[in-house]
């Protein structure tokens, strides 16, 4: 029970920093920038709020999973113990980071920002290579033949729902 409480409020303080900084601070800094390039799109904003609440939903699961069913934090520095594979992990092997690419698309289409659409779309690729040459190798080595099974039975991006 204290480990789980200690993976906790160390999963708070990775969600606060890295969270707070990709997701609230870079948008907050390019939506004050003077080249904030908005697109005026009016009531229309208000779906932003859709694909917000839905990747802040994602991200609360997923952490949920690493805490509980990994018995670790979403951190590198301190990763789970054991495989995630359950939950959203069933459908997509990413889901946690799908829901930051949801809540920072939200976020642009919300405040009609090009630049904002932009710096998703630059995180997004940048994710893509984090995972490719850091998180799957380490994955691989770490647990072997189940991840190998798991990355053949489950895609890296794509929600295969059966």
């Amino acid at each position: 029970m204290v480990g789980r409480i200690f993976n906790i409020v160390k999963t708070f303080i990775f969600i606060v920093l890295m969270g707070g900084t990709i997701m609230v601070l870079i948008p907050i800094k390019l939506l004050s920038s003077s080249y904030r390039l908005n697109v005026e799109i009016g009531f229309l904003r208000y779906f932003g709020l859709i694909p917000v609440l839905l990747g802040i939903i994602i991200c609360l699961w997923c952490w949920r999973e690493f805490i509980i069913k990994g018995k670790g934090t979403p951190a590198p520095y301190d990763p789970p113990k054991e495989l995630v594979v359950s939950g959203l992990y069933k459908f997509t092997r990413n889901p946690m980071y799908v829901g930051i690419i949801f809540v920072l698309f939200g976020e642009a289409l919300f405040s009609g920002s090009a630049l904002l659409l932009f710096y998703t779309g630059s995180i997004s690729f940048i994710f893509h290579i984090w995972i490719i040459i850091t998180e799957e190798p380490y994955l691989r080595l770490t647990f072997g033949e189940s991840y190998k099974r798991y990355c053949e039975s489950v895609p890296r991006w794509c929600i295969r729902l059966k």
